[in-house]
């Protein structure tokens, strides 16, 4: 028996193994973290006579060509856990691996977009709507590495507990991928609100 319990099965009291119970609450605390900059971004909006049009500042294609990417790395990290639940961890590293392909590609296109701000004279102390256009973007992009970084332990050094305890792993690939969706969640709520708005 594990030292700590509930690792791999569902407390009685919640229904949720220890771990799914912990990546709930902190995607609780980034709802809050987000949400009260959504309601800044609202305020600032509703206050300001002259609120730029983020069409006219912003590169649509390539934050739908993001947009686009980030649904794909949804349905990939889905596949790595459903790879394991089919007993195959060598499809599981390939599919988070493309996930994490995904994660790179939508840091690559945002350096761009970033990039391409900076040699217009466009920075985050322009004006309110860039201020909180790169505060949005930039925390987003770091929750995206962020995610590299989990998904590169699972791949790797994470990966030998399949070996000992292949249900404990599978739980781990499972919230990885709640963290995920979540980082995904985000950004088609930021895609709308920041570019077409």
């Amino acid at each position: 028996m594990d030292a700590i319990p509930y690792t791999v099965h569902e407390r009685p009291d919640t229904g949720l193994f220890n771990a799914k119970l912990g990546i709930w609450l902190f995607l609780s605390a980034e709802v809050m973290l987000f949400g009260s900059l959504f309601s800044s971004y609202v305020l600032l909006r509703i206050g300001s006579p002259n609120w730029p049009q983020g069409a006219s500042l912003l590169n649509i294609p390539l934050a739908t060509l993001n947009t686009v990417v980030l649904i794909a790395s949804s349905v990939t990290v889905v596949l790595a856990w459903a790879s394991l639940r089919m007993k195959n961890l060598q499809r599981c590293k390939l599919y988070l691996g493309l996930t994490m392909l995904c994660a790179f590609i939508f840091l690559i296109v945002k350096y761009f977009e970033y990039s391409a701000k900076f040699a217009h004279g466009l920075f985050p102390a322009t004006n309110n709507f860039l201020g909180i256009y790169f505060t949005l973007t930039g925390l987003h992009a770091l929750h995206v590495a962020g995610g590299i970084v989990v998904m590169s332990y699972l791949i790797g050094p994470g990966s030998k507990m399949w070996r000992t305890d292949p249900e404990r792993f599978t739980n781990r690939i499972e919230v990885a991928g709640l963290y995920w969706h979540f980082v995904d969640l985000v950004w088609i709520f930021l895609f709308p609100v920041l570019y077409l708005l």
